[in-house]
């Protein structure tokens, strides 16, 4: 077999329709694929960020919903401006019940407590330490939401065995007017 130019163009040809082949639509195809499979990567890890983040969401709906429940069930324990003088009665009785004389209730200027308010009642009772002690059990019995901020007790000069009780009571409730 002869070779010649004729057999070394067909040779040269032959490589080049590969090489040229592969330069020319077989690296290009390549360099897209790359960036398809990084597009659909990046995509992923987008897809897999929002599916956490809407797993996120469902537990924070319950959290909000667990929260707003808590508010309702502290609201409702909350008098209304009306419903205050029921309030003070109650105590009264419960200071009665508890074997005290009735006390001398004054109320002071109602003051704002955050998003309620909060009525200072100052309260002086007499009676003997156990029937002191049963009402404040009683009080904290109460269905409503109170707090004592301060309170000084003492004995009584008029009878032996007794005590004085000088004390703030704090009772919060909803402004209907607001």
């Amino acid at each position: 077999m002869k070779f010649g130019i004729r057999e070394f163009v067909l040779l040269l040809v032959l490589f080049a329709v590969p090489l040229a082949s592969y330069w020319f639509v077989f690296r290009p195809q390549n360099a897209q694929i790359e960036r398809a499979k990084e597009e659909i990567a990046l995509r992923r890890d987008k897809l897999e960020k929002l599916q956490q983040e809407s797993a996120r969401r469902g537990t924070l709906e319950a959290a909000t919903d667990q929260i707003a429940e808590r508010i309702e069930s502290i609201e409702a324990r909350l008098p209304t401006n009306k419903e205050l003088s029921d309030v003070v009665r109650q105590v009264s009785e419960l200071a009665v019940e508890a074997g005290l004389q009735q006390p001398s209730i004054v109320a002071e200027k109602p003051v704002k407590a955050s998003l309620y308010m909060e009525q200072p009642l100052k309260i002086e009772m007499a009676g003997d330490f156990r029937g002191f002690y049963k009402f404040l059990l009683e009080l904290e019995r109460l269905d409503r939401i109170t707090r004592l901020p301060d309170m000084t007790v003492r004995r009584s000069d008029k009878v032996d065995g007794h005590m004085v009780a000088e004390f703030t009571l704090s009772i919060y409730f909803q402004d209907e007017e607001a």
